[in-house]
């Protein structure tokens, strides 16, 4: 039987490798085999074959029936979904845990202080990256507001607007607990602002702006991102950032973003 790559592939995403997508879809396509016959349906080597046929067992994709010689029955590829499905949220769960436990942990502390040490000695001017990708981008943007005490600043565009509500929403209602001000200046003349504009309603101020178009954060006058390209323009994977932790020049550009700002039209008259 020859599968097409393409679809082997694709069986990836219900977490096999090459030799098992094709005895599983082998076995699918007979119901009932032995491993011989799997084995040159499927053209994997008979040496691999049991081994592989017994990790397809474990995962739940099929079942072997006592006698001899030994059968193997293909579970229904919709039931085998749902146990995928309940394995990847137990795994997911399982992982979680190990993680929050680490909260207050001795090893926790350890390792902050090993960076708190190491950033004393770093150079201002060695703070400083490139961040690639607009999920990446968007999660240490995240990560700058989970750690403001006091400020944050955003410009963005219509169409990153409502991305960035979605993406930092939990951390912007975190810092708005912190009591820290939020304040974002976007081109909001569109219907695509409308939902993000409720959304942002009690955790930040929004305001129109027409004359500048830029897109970066800045928290605290202190740390800044800001990206190269226009996200009109760019597709997300080609996305970049640049964070700099340079108080001299954010002092400077919060300086001017609060000038501006003093002319801007508030996002709720802009709607109206």
């Amino acid at each position: 039987m020859i599968v097409q790559k393409d679809f082997l592939n694709k069986l990836k995403d219900f977490g096999l490798n090459t030799y098992e997508s094709k005895l599983w879809t082998a076995l699918l396509s007979r119901g009932v085999s032995t491993a011989g016959e799997l084995s040159d349906i499927a053209n994997v080597p008979r040496s691999r074959s049991y081994d592989v046929l017994e990790s397809l067992e474990k995962k739940g994709f099929i079942i072997m029936k006592l006698g001899k010689p030994i059968k193997y029955v293909a579970v229904s590829p919709e039931e085998v979904l749902e146990r995928v499905k309940k394995k990847v949220g137990e795994d997911a769960d399982r992982q979680t845990k190990i993680l929050e436990s680490l909260h207050g942990s001795e090893i926790l502390s350890e390792l902050t202080l090993l960076h708190n040490q190491g950033v004393e000695m770093v150079d201002p001017t060695d703070l400083s990256g490139a961040v690639k990708g607009r999920n990446n981008v968007y999660n240490h943007i995240e990560s700058m507001i989970k750690n403001a005490e006091s400020r944050v600043d955003i410009m963005t565009t219509s169409q990153g607007l409502a991305r960035e509500v979605e993406a930092l929403k939990g951390a912007l209602q975190k810092a708005k607990d912190r009591k820290v001000k939020v304040r974002f200046a976007v081109p909001l003349a569109t219907k695509e602002t409308e939902k993000a504009l409720k959304d942002l309603r009690g955790l930040a101020e929004v305001r129109h702006t027409n004359n500048l178009k830029a897109r970066f954060c800045l928290v605290d006058k202190k740390h800044m991102t800001f990206m190269l390209l226009d996200d009109a323009d760019v597709h997300p994977t080609y996305d970049v950032g640049v964070w700099v932790n340079t108080p001299f020049f954010a002092t400077a550009l919060a300086q001017m973003f609060d000038n501006e700002w003093k002319e801007m039209k508030p996002g709720e008259q802009t709607a109206k």
